[in-house]
This record gives structure tokens, C-alpha cells and sequence, in this order.
């Protein structure tokens, strides 16, 4: 493991302790019901009108329910998210929609000059890149969410384990259409071109890669990963108000440095942070819009 990489996963562990602790869930306690009245008599009647109050489910019984639900939960999302330009169509959430793809459409006019910008200005933000490079960032958000659910696991808290499975079903829901997405532009990274060069005609040059290789670069595979995590932890866990500035800013600082690494542009950034959020809150969670 690289020395460098060795903050950021310290950084992991101790941001995971205070979510952890932030909103306890804990089931009902049965011992903390009052007592029943005692029957007035020993007679067998008494006893068999008030049997034996049933055994609390254990914690591997509990962690089992959740896991079993991820199956069906996944097909579920999956089919709302494939069938999301039928409802478009028929006239529902068509204004944010046009308001994503016009920023997008909009960033990309401005794509070659930032990769440019980023080409010639690289040495003053190596100490950024080294820090959040595609490895750094990648691993310390899958060794957060380790530690966030080994914690919950260890404090018996059933509202953090299924955050844990929640922000899972996020990422796995964003990447494949991360995937589709990537092997239809078939779009150039910036860094793929030459000293020099116009950063222009990006479309459909990617050549190498078979069926779902994810090989293009719109949109951002990394950006929408981390918006998708801190988009569940933001939503679940909004007191207190620096929660949500953390997880959306660490997001955020990941598709910076997704530019300013060149292995995207602009837009295919905002698309991903895009995508990760509507698909995080309103697939996954399943909030309606505001």
C-alpha cells in the first residue's frame, strides 16, 4: 500500500465513527414493557392466555433479512431506472430532466478549454492529484464503508446496517449504467491525447474493449460512485448539517479531481455527480422529488 494512501484511509475510519453514533435506531426492547398483571389464580387457563413472549430475533437473523431484500430491491431499481425515458415521455419529471442535459450539453462547449487549462497547469496541483488519485479515492470509500458497517454490526444498530446496503445498492445501481453509458459514447479521456492537442472530437473514439468494458469516459465511473455513497449518507443522516456539507463536499472534491487527474472532462464530472444523486434519492431511497 503506498505511504501516501495512508492518511486517507485513517481519514476513512475516523469519518465512519461519527455517522456511526449520529442516529440510533435500536429495536424495542421487550424487557422494558411494563409487566402484565399476574393471574388471579394458577389455574391452566391463566397460563395458556398469556404464553411465553416469542425470543428477540438474533443479530445474524436480522443481518440475513436485509441481505435477502438486495436481490429484489436491485431488479426493482433497475427496472425504474431503464424505464425512466417512457416516463419522461409521458410528460413526469421532464423540466429537471431538460435542466441535467442542458448543463451537461452546456459544459461540453467548455470541455477542451478546461482540458487544456488542466494540460498546462498540471505541476501546481500534484499535490492534489497525488492525494486524490483514482486509487486513493476508490479504496478510501470502500474502506469507509467497511468501517461504517463493521461498527454497525458491532453495535448492533439495524438503521446503519441498511445504510451500509443502501449506499450499495446505489453504487451498483449507478455503475451499470455507468457501463451502458460508457461503451454507447465510447468518449476519449483527455489524457488519451497527445502534447498538443485540440481536445476536441472526443465522440465514439474508444475502439479498443469489448461489450460492456466501461471504457469511455462519459460519464465519470468515479464521480458517480462517490455522489451515490454521499448522497445515501447525506439523506439518512442529515443532523447534524455538517454530515451533508462533508459527504457532498468529499464528492464533490473527487470529480475536481477527476479533471484536474484528465481522466475526464468536465461534463462527463457534472454527469456523474448528476446521476449519482437522482439515482441515490429518488431510486434507491425512493423520496419524491421537492
Amino acid at each position: 500500500m503506498p505511504k501516501r494512501f495512508l492518511p486517507a484511509l485513517l481519514l476513512a475510519f475516523l469519518i465512519a465513527a461519527p455517522f456511526c453514533v449520529a442516529q440510533d435506531s435500536p429495536a424495542a426492547d421487550p424487557a422494558s414493557d411494563p409487566p402484565a398483571a399476574a393471574p388471579s389464580s394458577g389455574s391452566a387457563e391463566s397460563l395458556q392466555s398469556n404464553p411465553r413472549p416469542a425470543a428477540p430475533p438474533s443479530e445474524w437473523q436480522i443481518l440475513g433479512s436485509q441481505w435477502k431484500r438486495t436481490a429484489p430491491d436491485l431488479l426493482r431499481q433497475q427496472k425504474e431506472i431503464w424505464l425512466f425515458p417512457l416516463s419522461v415521455a409521458r410528460g413526469r419529471h421532464w423540466k429537471p430532466t431538460l435542466a441535467v442535459i442542458g448543463a451537461t450539453a452546456l459544459l461540453t462547449t467548455i470541455d477542451a478549454h478546461n482540458a487544456r487549462w488542466v494540460r498546462n497547469n498540471t505541476q501546481p496541483l500534484s499535490g492534489f492529484n497525488n492525494a486524490f488519485s483514482g486509487f486513493n479515492t476508490a479504496t478510501a470509500t470502500e474502506a469507509f464503508a467497511s468501517a461504517f458497517y463493521i461498527v454497525a454490526i458491532a453495535r448492533h444498530n439495524a438503521y446503519d446496517q441498511q445504510t451500509f446496503i443502501l449506499a450499495g445498492e446505489a453504487v451498483l445501481d449507478s455503475e451499470i449504467l455507468t457501463t451502458v453509458m460508457k461503451d454507447i459514447d465510447r468518449r476519449e479521456a483527455p489524457i488519451s491525447y497527445p502534447p498538443g492537442g485540440s481536445f476536441t472530437d472526443s465522440w465514439f473514439k474508444v475502439r479498443h474493449g469489448g461489450l460492456l468494458s466501461g471504457l469511455g469516459s462519459m460519464p465519470s465511473g468515479h464521480e458517480i460512485a462517490a455522489m451515490s455513497v454521499a448522497t445515501i449518507f447525506a439523506e439518512r443522516y442529515p443532523h447534524p448539517a455538517w454530515h451533508r456539507w462533508l459527504a457532498y463536499g468529499l464528492a464533490s472534491l473527487v470529480g475536481v479531481s477527476r479533471v484536474t487527474l484528465q481522466a475526464h472532462f468536465t461534463s462527463d464530472t457534472f454527469a456523474g455527480a448528476a446521476l449519482g444523486y437522482v439515482i441515490s434519492r429518488y431510486v434507491v431511497l425512493g423520496r419524491p422529488p421537492i
